[in-house]
């Protein structure tokens, strides 16, 4: 049957289409069909690579995708549509759009992106807590991957909530630690308590032996890397200031990022521009690290200090010592030192044997994540009980943050208020005095500042609403409850201030959660399949279609969710989960069989309060208990994002004026909170929403992070490079080096320095001559050796024939090669010029991305099974699914050729800043620059819009 519909499609092609290309296509298409899916990899060494076949790639994406084939980059990115209008196809006779060129090149997309996601699901979970062992070898009749409970998530002894769970006994949470998010994130999971919690061990994304490859502690790794690796070989400090550091073609008007006097507008700091996402995308993400992870104990590290560099370099091939001379060209500091990692544990790890394979209990180190790992806004509410200390609630309304009125400023969102300062008596280091007093208060920024009051204004908002409708309809029924009296209807009038209060933290951890889910991603990976995909994470693919959805809804978390098979609740759980979304997955239990019937919600939803299942019933950990792993953090090293001055302009005088160039540098710690106070929220954001942020590239990183004044440190210098940092700290937690850290990943190995060249570049263009010089940079910096195929290198992928990859990487065996091995991750994927379009990050980082962006939604109860009124009230499960009180609200424009919604962060701008409407009116995503012409299809083009022309940020475009 399935042979005689694809001759049948073959022929149809022929008799109704005269282009020989697209029956070329056609045929390959049919050919594709034929052979059926593409299996999932029973083996990591036998995994997807983000390549296809020759007949898909032609299907997909013609004879472009067919002729990239053989670079080592993901195959999706040269499928029809996936880019701007020129990567659309041609004209076709097919009416049914996933049939059509275009169709078909952004649905083979997606596909490639959930086989992705499905293999890293398989591979790429490694909890360093302990329950690694049973993940691998199952327990009790249960597949390792389909395990949900893990004895090493219970609550302690010593913790205060032991006996509240059930003590020595089976523990679930019950009670008020499963109303709300709890303060140090205990009980998201009922059964699994201590899961995500503050002060949990990271996990990893790799396998264990392939963490610390500086160590040396097998073979692999000495095969990979000789002895060529340490923690400052090859020297941060070096590959800081001869690969990040930012041009000037006038150095003195930007005076290494401290702009002029007088904050002059005349000032100019070059630097590398992402034409579609601007500075409010670069502190948003900032903003949200603070709230997932944190390495610091409040805002230190160990006492112990080390170096970081500015001593070596290689020399044709050989280390040198640098000289004086050599120092100075450079501007690096010997003298900088910086307080080392915590470390929770370094002995050595357990081992056990399963099909005669030997495998770590955990990697050779272990750090912890001091804040809690849940989406939860911690970074606004608190993570344990000295963070809350410093969150300040208004006595006046207990249920409200505290804000005050900062003098007689214009706009109407200054009588909403601001973030109080820190007091003397408040739990705090002492660089944090004259800051906003907010929970997590270090590495300030005006970024920061700016984020932390939008949302406590939106809190605060939210709390106005409800008292509203209180005191419209006090006896009404809120649809909060108490799980001590589940049946007691909690009516308007008896919500007390504490149960708003926490209400009101569920509401605004959501909306930062769908922010930036379907806002700041989609604009970050700007195109077709990344703007589906990620609204299919939160809405589905099957959204507006609501019979087919609650079927599948029923099948993932009844039949897949509950299984003991690991390919049930694991693969297909993730396919099936696709219909209907992550989001509110689980918050609805049906009570007949008839999926296909007609479908009645009011009538067959039957989830009880009472029911820890259904509570619980949503989330899914694919049997490895939730946290974020190291390489999680790593792909955040965003630096370059940052740009050296801020264009600042003034909402209520002409926007398209700037105004001054305000150094970042001058807005850290407490002169954010003046500068915010002096300008004011509408200020700056209309100044971070026009300003494009930086490419994330090579020689890009603001000059005044390598030259930032820390005095907490007490060193001779008083400063740190934060670029080199960077590369140490990665270094110190034991992340692989680019080209293991990807096929660990399950992308494709790079074989020299050259590969990072984009091949699409005509050979004598400037671009793809300026990416040959970094590339001449990075073998100086790296070097090169001469290889020996009989070292093999990797366990993690094997080459096309099958044949394990050895030291010379396909090269003759004792031939010079590039020692491409050892290039830093974060020094790797900078480099990588190759990139899929609209992409402002790699597509190495965004393989991490696949996995946990999904993994942080998937275990999170309170964004699944418990989005309910239960716990949101019927007020936050209407703002938060129609991003505001006020219904769903559609924009006037149509964009990328669809009808969309009015963004989430758009919509709390203009609640908590709306003097910013005439500006907003014009703005799609609040992440894209606000004066920029979208064009017709996902265009990256630096045009002004309509009204923006006379904007200097268009007309002094340098070209």
């Amino acid at each position: 049957m399935k042979k005689n519909i694809c001759w049948l499609l073959v022929g149809a092609s022929l008799l109704v289409s005269g282009c020989a290309s697209e029956l070329e296509d056609l045929l390959a298409c049919a050919k594709v069909a034929w052979k059926g899916f593409h299996k999932v990899a029973d083996e990591r060494t036998e995994r997807f690579q983000g390549k296809v076949q020759e007949d898909t790639a032609r299907c997909r994406g013609s004879e472009k995708a067919v002729a990239l084939r053989g670079n080592p980059w993901i195959a999706w990115q040269n499928y029809w549509a996936t880019g701007d209008t020129a990567t659309k196809g041609p004209e076709s006779f097919w009416r049914f759009k996933h049939l059509n060129p275009n169709g078909r090149g952004v649905d083979g997309a997606l596909l490639d992106l959930e086989y992705q996601r499905l293999e890293l699901i398989k591979f790429n979970l490694f909890d360093n807590s302990g329950t690694y062992k049973d993940y691998v070898l199952g327990r009790e009749g249960i597949d390792g991957a389909a395990l949900r409970l893990w004895s090493e998530m219970r609550l302690p002894k010593e913790h205060p909530q032991f006996k509240a769970v059930g003590g020595d006994e089976k523990q679930l949470c019950q009670g008020e630690l499963v109303r709300f998010r709890t303060l140090s994130g205990i009980c998201n999971d009922l059964r699994n308590p201590l899961m995500g919690s503050s002060g949990q061990l990271f996990a990893r994304n790799v396998q264990f032996e392939a963490t610390f490859p500086d160590l040396g502690k097998n073979d692999l790794a000495r095969n990979r890397h000789g002895d060529r690796l340490g923690l400052l070989k090859p020297d941060p400090q070096v590959i800081s200031r001869k690969l990040f550091t930012r041009g000037q073609t006038e150095p003195d008007k930007c005076r290494d990022g401290q702009g002029l006097p007088g904050y002059s507008a005349e000032a100019e700091c070059d630097y590398k521009k992402a034409p579609f996402f601007n500075v409010l995308a670069a502190f948003w993400i900032q903003f949200m690290t603070h709230d997932w992870f944190s390495h610091l104990e409040e805002g230190r590290n160990s006492s112990e200090m080390t170096s970081v560099g500015c001593a070596a370099q290689m020399i044709n091939g050989v280390e040198k010592p640098l000289s004086p001379d050599e120092i100075a060209k450079l501007g690096c500091r010997p003298a900088d030192r910086m307080d080392k990692s915590f470390i929770a544990e370094d002995s050595e790890p357990q081992t056990f044997s399963h099909k005669g394979k030997t495998y770590l209990t955990r990697s050779y180190k272990t750090t912890r994540n001091t804040v809690t790992a849940w989406w939860d806004a911690s970074q606004l509410y608190g993570y344990n009980e000295t963070s809350r200390r410093r969150v300040k609630r208004d006595p006046k309304d207990p249920a409200k943050l505290l804000l005050v009125s900062i003098g007689q400023r214009a706009g109407a969102g200054e009588g909403l208020g601001y973030l109080p300062l820190f007091e003397s008596a408040d739990p705090i280091n002492p660089q944090w005095a004259s800051q906003e007093a907010t929970a997590f208060p270090d590495n300030w920024t005006i970024g920061m500042s700016f984020y932390h009051n939008v949302f406590a204004r939106e809190h605060n908002l939210f709390v106005d609403e409800f008292r509203k409708r209180s005191t419209a309809k006090p006896g009404d029924d809120s649809g909060l409850r108490n799980p001590a009296r589940p049946d007691a209807v909690i009516r308007y009038k008896e919500v007390s201030a504490d149960e708003l209060f926490e209400a009101a933290r569920l509401v605004v951890s959501a909306e930062i959660a769908k922010i930036h889910t379907i806002e700041w991603t989609p604009q970050l990976l700007y195109d077709e399949p990344l703007y589906l995909g990620m609204n299919s994470n939160w809405h589905g693919l099957l959204r507006g279609h609501p019979l087919v959805e609650a079927a599948l809804e029923k099948i993932v978390v009844n039949k897949f969710g509950k299984s003991t098979d690991a390919k049930k609740a694991g693969q297909w759980y993730s396919v099936f989960a696709v219909g209907p979304g992550i989001f509110g997955l689980g918050s609805r239990v049906y009570s007949d069989d008839a999926i296909f019937a007609k479908y009645d919600p009011k009538k067959t939803n039957i989830w009880s309060l009472k029911n820890p299942d259904h509570v619980n019933g949503g989330i899914n950990h694919f049997g490895s208990p939730f946290n974020f792993p190291e390489e999680f953090v790593t792909v955040y090293r965003l630096h370059p994002l940052v740009p050296d001055l801020i264009e600042y302009r003034e909402w209520n005088k002409d926007s398209n004026v700037i105004r001054n160039k305000i150094p970042v540098v001058e807005t850290f710690r407490g002169r954010a909170t003046q500068a915010m106070r002096e300008r004011g929220l509408a200020n700056w954001a209309l100044s971070m929403g026009r300003q494009r942020l930086g490419l994330l590239s090579l020689q890009n990183h603001p000059r005044f992070l390598q030259n930032l004044e820390l005095p907490r440190l007490r060193t001779a210098t008083g400063k740190i490079d934060v670029a080199a940092l960077d590369i140490i700290r990665d270094r110190d937690r034991g992340v692989p080096r680019f080209n293991e850290f990807r096929r660990q990943y399950g992308l494709k190995q790079l074989t020299s320095f050259d590969d990072y060249v984009d091949q699409r570049l005509l050979k004598d263009s400037p671009e793809r001559k300026e990416q040959e010089r970094l590339v001449k940079i990075l073998r100086e910096i790296y070097g090169q050796h001469k290889c020996d195929a009989s070292k093999f290198i990797t366990a993690a992928q094997m080459n096309n024939d099958g044949t394990s990859i050895n030291d010379c990487l396909g090269h003759p065996n004792g031939s010079v090669v590039d020692n491409i091995e050892d290039v830093d991750t974060v020094v790797g994927w900078l480099a990588e010029f190759h990139r899929p379009h609209g992409f402002a990050i790699s597509e190495t980082q965004f393989q991490v991305f696949i996995l946990n962006a999904s993994r942080r939604l998937f275990s999170d109860r309170f964004f699944t099974s418990s989005f309910r009124p239960e716990f949101y009230t019927h007020l936050g499960v209407e703002w938060v699914t129609n991003n505001g009180p006020d219904g769903e609200m559609k924009e006037k424009q149509r964009s990328n050729g669809r009808e969309v919604e009015v963004s989430p962060l758009k919509r709390v701008l203009l609640r908590a800043i709306p003097e910013l409407k005439p500006e907003l009116d014009h703005v799609v995503n609040a992440f894209d620059p606000w004066a920029r012409d979208r064009g017709k299809y996902y265009s990256l083009e630096w045009k002004a819009r309509r009204g923006a022309e006379p904007d200097t940020a268009f007309r002094r475009e340098k070209p």
